[in-house]
């Protein structure tokens, strides 16, 4: 194992013109400092992806680039999302690098636990998540949402860690793993833990955004969680399926207490509890058809076999 591994820091973006500046002196810091260490190799670099934004993120991440040969970015034609834009980076930066640590352009990830990491890295580790110990920088909502997600996820057998987000280092035969899950629904969190190599976490506190506004608002929270659901679960297909027996049985009992009644001239003409049950058993219905429809909408997806993402432009890198 290399003494002194090339380390790329994979920076996903996306209308990041405020937090940018802030972020970068930051990053430029700690890898200075862990060169100066002699921990990582002087190639070490900083690879900011552009998600296709609509500021001037793009010309900030290229006045970088031109300013320190330690900088290189990859501007998406269009946005892609986030999942494709980590993607985008790590495959752009693994065959120029040794390991990779991904983090969010806001920084509320600790970035002083990298050279942590790169130090399980240095123990054998291929991959090493940064796990928040708590979640006070969050408002109560996204708490009780994301740990609600989390066991979820679980009880549906997925396998994740809990308060990960995309904040980890992967080695590159572990980046090369990832790369060849070649599914358009990503759920990167899910798949790394999956990929079987040594693994090991790191602790920290969450901070608050440096600047700017979140990217994740409820809307997209909610595409992100049923993505990473059915992506790896067919799980609720099988719950549709249990519902309806379920639903058999009951209708077998009601038929039973029906006929019951009528042959002892007891039947009551019930609109109430006829209208209740044509919405009940309705509402089901709908549920389950929208269920088995995710699963049917990603096959749709999968099959076309799409690329996930457009590069548009590439700075600072050696061969460019």
């Amino acid at each position: 194992m290399n003494v002194h591994p090339v380390l790329y820091i994979v920076v996903p973006c996306y209308n990041e013109q405020d937090a940018l500046p802030q972020s970068h002196d930051r990053l430029m810091k700690i890898v200075d400092e862990m060169i100066a260490n002699g921990g990582i190799s002087q190639d070490s670099k900083l690879l900011y992806v552009d998600d296709g934004s609509r500021d001037d993120t793009w010309k900030i991440v290229d006045r970088f680039a031109k300013e320190s040969s330690r900088v290189a970015g990859v501007r998406l034609a269009c946005n892609s999302g986030h999942q494709n834009a980590l993607v985008a980076g790590l495959a752009a930066a693994v065959e120029r690098c040794d390991i990779t640590v991904s983090i969010d352009a806001d920084l509320q990830d600790d970035i002083n636990v990298i050279p942590q990491m790169v130090e399980r890295y240095k123990d054998g580790c291929d991959i090493v998540f940064g796990v928040r110990r708590e979640r006070k920088t969050d408002s109560w909502f996204k708490r009780t949402t994301a740990a609600m997600f989390y066991k979820m996820m679980n009880r549906l057998g997925v396998d994740t860690i809990d308060n990960h987000a995309d904040y980890r280092l992967m080695s590159r035969r572990a980046v090369l793993a990832l790369l060849d899950y070649k599914e358009r629904n990503l759920f990167i969190r899910g798949i790394v833990t999956q990929l079987g190599y040594k693994t090991d976490c790191v602790y920290y506190d969450r901070s608050a955004r440096i600047a700017g506004e979140s990217k994740y608002p409820l809307r997209k929270m909610m595409n992100f969680a049923i993505d990473g659901i059915t992506s790896f679960s067919v799980k609720p297909v099988r719950l549709v399926f249990t519902v309806g027996v379920v639903f058999l049985v009951i209708a077998l009992i009601m038929l039973i207490y029906v006929l019951t009644a009528y042959f002892m001239g007891r039947a009551v003409t019930g609109w109430p509890s006829l209208i209740l049950s044509v919405w009940l058993v309705g509402a089901f219905i709908l549920i389950g058809l929208g269920i088995i429809g995710e699963y049917v909408g990603k096959i749709y997806t999968e099959v076309k076999n799409r690329p996930r993402y457009n590069i548009d432009l590439t700075v600072g890198f050696d061969n460019e």
